[in-house]
């Protein structure tokens, strides 16, 4: 065989190895780490104080994850009667807990006790990033596992309520604490494959497949295959809690298919599974009533309308400006009240039975 033939072969087998062993491993740890190497932290105009909600008292209660103190927050209003504790976990990309303080309010309001806590990479947690969807599992096992330890929630049932990447979390973790006696999952997804997959698809389109094999191998290394390799179908066919999903025909964040359309095709005719659905409800608005959806629906026209009269730019500045002067914080994050009303019926069922 000429040296030009094996210098050839060499190539030809070079190339391809290289591609395989060298090139994708580097492109998956770069694209994973860019997508959730970053902190994220509540716009100031967003945030809500404990004194906007009349009767709430907080307590900080830290704990640490995976080497990562977080903040925690102790909610609570009158003691009398206490039926158990709802653990809140946040989605991903608006900072912490904090905008999720209406629902907090309401749940203290009906005889509960709240603790919610600031992801990793969020807000007032550590963390230089919030590392990946795998981590919000961690994250709400740690929460939970700290709240087990506090003698004020001692002998307490615990429910649990989260949204997007919370209520991925939420669904997953009932693998590890199988007591848990109800949650609630708003516009949540089965997997974090799911979620890998579906943003692939955006910019890899069918060939998303092969880069998922590098994607899954990544998080297993990253986060080991207790976590990485969950599935909230499989956490809640392993224990009694009692679930309810919820989710909007027009979420484009978290299509459908993801959470709702997999847990009902498995869970539909389970008496302890409730599923609700909004056709007309996107991502970020599925759980609030449809007076804020239509103060919301004029806020924005304002908005638009306040940036061309006056020359301005669509920043973040210019959204501040604006929201400080005209948002009706109360009207515009109000909690659908029947779909509250829903919740707190299932809660009661299973905590007071």
């Amino acid at each position: 065989m000429s040296k030009t033939k094996k210098r050839l072969i060499i190539i030809a087998v070079s190339v391809p190895l290289a591609f395989l062993l060298v090139v994708m491993p580097l492109s998956t740890v770069i694209i994973y780490e860019a997508i959730f190497g970053a902190r994220y932290e509540t716009a100031e105009w967003l945030e809500y104080s404990v004194e906007d909600f009349e009767g709430l008292a907080v307590e900080r209660s830290d704990f640490v994850s995976d080497g990562v103190t977080l903040a925690g927050y102790k909610y609570s209003k009158s003691e009398d009667i206490v039926k158990g504790v709802v653990v809140i976990a946040h989605g991903l990309g608006g900072g912490g807990h904090n905008t999720y303080m209406p629902f907090v309010d309401y749940f203290a309001d009906n005889g509960y006790y709240v603790f919610s806590y600031d992801a990793r990479g969020n807000d007032e947690s550590g963390g230089r990033s919030v590392r990946g969807l795998p981590q919000g599992i961690i994250d709400l096992d740690s929460a939970l596992c700290h709240v087990k330890s506090l003698e004020v929630y001692k002998d307490l049932p615990i429910v649990l309520f989260g949204h997007s990447w919370g209520g991925y979390s939420v669904g997953n973790v009932l693998a590890f604490h199988p007591d848990v006696k109800a949650a609630v999952m708003v516009a949540g997804f089965n997997q974090s494959e799911d979620m890998l997959s579906y943003q692939g698809k955006k910019f890899a389109g069918p060939t998303v497949g092969f880069g998922m094999l590098y994607l899954d191998a990544y998080e297993k290394l990253k986060f080991g295959k207790k976590y990485a390799d969950t599935s909230a179908v499989d956490a809640m066919q392993g224990c009694d809690a009692g679930v309810m999903v919820i989710h909007g025909g027009q979420d484009a964040t978290v299509p459908a298919e993801y959470g709702y359309g997999k847990l009902y095709e498995i869970f539909g005719d389970n008496d302890r599974f409730e599923f609700v659905f909004y056709e007309d409800r996107g991502h970020d608005n599925v759980f609030y009533s449809d007076e804020s959806a239509e103060y919301r629906e004029h806020l924005n026209a304002d908005y638009k309308r306040y940036v061309e009269e006056n020359g301005k730019k669509y920043n973040a500045e210019t959204k501040a400006e604006f929201m400080n002067a005209h948002l009706d914080k109360k009207l515009c994050f109000e909690p659908d009240p029947e779909l509250m009303a829903q919740i707190l019926e299932m809660y009661d069922e299973y905590c007071c039975g």
